[in-house]
């Protein structure tokens, strides 16, 4: 007896152990995301600043949503643009962010550190609980000056 109760425990062990390691977590973010930027970032005459690229994602967990956010570091300069919410059903799509420089005047004509981010935001409730960047792309990039 004292064997059937060693393999009855064993057995619900390995069951609770399967489970845990073939269930996925509820808000677990699907890998099949991908995002660039290109090569080049266009200062506007109206001295507004223009990143772009593409991005293909899939629809993020039942309580996230999807958001692209690009970079631009240039001398001791950081800035953050906000691209807006991603569309998520696993095509690719295009994606663009503008910032004005009137609080940054200093990013010029010339080479530029540049980040793009897919970003998921989970939600509790209405308030947003945590933040995953899902894929990211990273390179030296061209400042071009039309002013």
């Amino acid at each position: 007896m004292r064997t059937s109760g060693s393999r009855i425990a064993l057995a619900a062990f390995s069951a609770l152990a399967a489970a845990t390691v073939f269930t996925a977590p509820a808000e677990a973010t699907v890998f099949n995301q991908a995002i660039s930027v290109r090569s080049e970032a266009h200062i506007g005459e109206d001295g507004t600043i223009t990143l772009s690229g593409s991005y293909r994602c899939e629809q993020p967990s039942p309580k996230g949503t999807i958001q692209v956010k690009a970079t631009l570091v240039q001398d001791d300069v950081h800035l953050g643009l906000g691209a807006g919410e991603a569309v998520c059903d696993g095509r690719d799509h295009d994606w663009q962010a503008h910032a004005p420089l009137g609080y940054t005047p200093q990013v010029h004509a010339g080479p530029a550190e540049a980040t793009a981010e897919l970003q998921e935001i989970h939600f509790s409730g209405l308030m947003p609980s945590s933040l995953d960047t899902v894929a990211a792309d990273e390179k030296v990039i061209e400042v071009v000056d039309h002013r």
